[in-house]
């Protein structure tokens, strides 16, 4: 189900920032929802966008991964696998080639999470 605001719509996230720390996830609810509420880039394209960030800031792993938080808000917003693995070969090319040989392994462990989840 893709959401009108990708950050302010979806409680599963907002929760999610909470149990990291219950001010860092009201912060960040508030102003990641300001930002995915500009409405001039579609939330699909902004969820693409993210998960650029994160190969070029290297959060693909750990506790409360921005990367799966990311994959998976693009996934919900209607991109898929094919779509962000072609964001990510793009990506070896301004980003590097070992940046994004992680991800690739991150990807493929949330996709089949996804899959599962959907069945």
């Amino acid at each position: 189900m893709a959401y009108k605001n990708a950050v302010l719509d979806d409680k599963n996230l907002q929760d999610g920032l909470k149990q990291i720390n219950s001010k860092f996830g009201d912060f960040c609810t508030r102003v990641a929802g300001e930002a995915w509420g500009l409405p001039l880039i579609d939330q699909k394209t902004k969820a693409l966008i993210t998960i650029a960030v994160d190969v070029v800031n290297q959060d693909q792993v750990g506790p409360g991964s921005p990367f799966a938080a990311h994959v998976n808000m693009a996934l919900q917003q209607g991109a898929t696998y094919a779509e962000i693995e072609e964001l990510l070969l793009f990506m070896c090319v301004y980003a590097g080639f070992n940046k994004v040989a992680g991800c690739f392994g991150a990807l493929n462990e949330i996709f089949s999470k996804w899959e599962v989840g959907s069945n």
